[in-house]
């Protein structure tokens, strides 16, 4: 997400959701990868990528934000609309590594296999891996401005940040208030605030206190922010994003929700290809392929949304660490959706705009679990699976593949080429 520049308190706005109920899938017997992961194309590929992760059941929300900003901590503010106002026991603050582990889980993979030995001894292994489940103070008076038509619902310390939830019902009067309190808003706010003001949309506005941030390396540590509340529809309110763009950015939204994958309602949903084969060069710039392939898939469709990965959140295949554990999911919010921490989908969605490509906020919607990017390829070295399919478990990923061929020595009257795994 950009910073805003300016002498004054620069501000980022941010995008909340709300979404719609999940359903149950059955899963089956989980099996193991048997190449060797190489890398994977993280957050870190793209400049400014904004990264939430969302955790639904029924009308229960859990919005997780990471934090670009980089500047002076004094310099920080965030404006996020809400549904409906949040007091002090709806936010808290969340360690960074939990949004690394889901960005590293969740994002496309280039992996490499060898041809073994033509003389050994051959094993049947199955072609198609079909891997799943594996279980593991109080808030201040309201103030209001009757001049402004802006009130403060309510203001309480959460971590390093102050926070106020604003309502208003005025856009012109709400970007005055910001103005008026040191917030650098830009020109052209108040008609994005306005179909917000229109809908009764609360703000969750965030500043930080210099004397109670982390630094390291004298650079100032921000920690994530988590909130939760209760609303009916599942949309991102994404066109506010539009104030801080400069150009191109990348969304990157993974959402948890027992048993259930989602995609877009109101766009075009795509799915990245997969399983394509690579050469060993391809290792040195995964993420330029990766993001050339991307690329390609947006010129097809512009307005697409790209799911990336739908899988069950605590088991992969290839894993590049261990899937999220029970304790990381509950730290996202399965201390408050209830139900324990099992049974979990983790979609990606990847969205790349400008202000041409973005002229509705995103609406989510349920969708059906999708197969693809799995298996070990046939003994003509082909992959399968390169693009999504209907399933009976969501097994989807973007994965790359690199292939090996044997180069020992080939010393029996029969030897059967084509069977693949990993370093000999």
């Amino acid at each position: 997400m950009r910073s805003l520049g300016g002498p004054r308190t620069r501000v980022q706005l941010a995008a909340l959701f709300a979404a719609s109920a999940a359903a149950l899938a059955p899963a089956g017997p989980a099996r193991a990868f048997c190449g060797f992961y190489v890398s994977g194309a993280d957050a870190s590929l793209y400049n400014d990528a904004t990264m939430v992760v969302l955790m639904r059941e029924g009308t229960q929300t859990v919005l997780s934000m990471q934090n670009a900003y980089q500047g002076p901590p004094e310099d920080f503010a965030l404006v996020v609309p809400v549904p409906i106002v949040l007091e002090e026991e709806n936010v808290r603050t969340l360690p960074a590594e939990v949004f690394a582990r889901v960005d590293r889980l969740a994002a496309p993979r280039l992996v490499e296999y060898w041809e073994q030995d033509p003389c050994a001894p051959q094993v049947e292994y199955e072609r198609m891996l079909v891997p799943s489940a594996a279980m593991p103070d109080t808030a201040t008076e309201a103030a209001a401005n009757d001049d402004l038509g802006v009130t403060v619902e309510a203001e309480f310390e959460v971590g390093e940040y102050d926070i106020v939830i604003l309502s208003a019902n005025d856009s012109s009067g709400l970007d005055t208030w910001l103005r008026q309190n040191e917030y650098n808003i830009p020109s052209g706010a108040e008609p994005v605030l306005r179909p917000y003001v229109e809908q009764g949309t609360k703000f969750f506005v965030a500043k930080v206190d210099p004397e109670r941030v982390t630094f390291e390396d004298g650079r100032a540590l921000l920690s994530p922010l988590r909130v939760h509340y209760d609303a009916e529809t599942f949309s991102l309110p994404v066109r506010l994003g539009l104030l801080n763009s400069q150009g191109t950015q990348d969304l990157l939204v993974h959402v948890l929700a027992r048993g259930q994958r989602y995609e877009v309602a109101n766009y075009d949903n795509a799915t990245i290809p997969t399983n394509l084969r690579v050469q060993n060069a391809v290792r040195e710039s995964f993420g330029g392929f990766y993001d050339a392939l991307f690329e390609r898939v947006r010129q097809q469709q512009p307005r697409a949304v790209v799911t990336e990965y739908a899988w069950d959140a605590s088991s992969c295949d290839p894993c590049p660490e261990p899937a999220l554990d029970g304790s990381e999911l509950m730290t996202l919010g399965a201390d408050v959706v209830g139900g324990g921490p099992g049974g979990f989908v983790l979609t990606r969605l990847h969205y790349r705009y400008d202000r041409e490509g973005l002229d509705e906020d995103l609406v989510f919607r349920a969708a059906p679990p999708i197969v693809g990017g799995r298996g070990t390829p046939d003994r003509e070295g082909k992959m399968h699976e390169q693009d999504a399919a209907p399933g009976g478990v969501n097994n989807f990923q973007g994965r790359y593949v690199i292939l090996h061929r044997w180069e020992g020595e080939v010393s029996c009257d029969s030897p059967v080429r084509g069977n693949w795994g990993g370093p000999p």
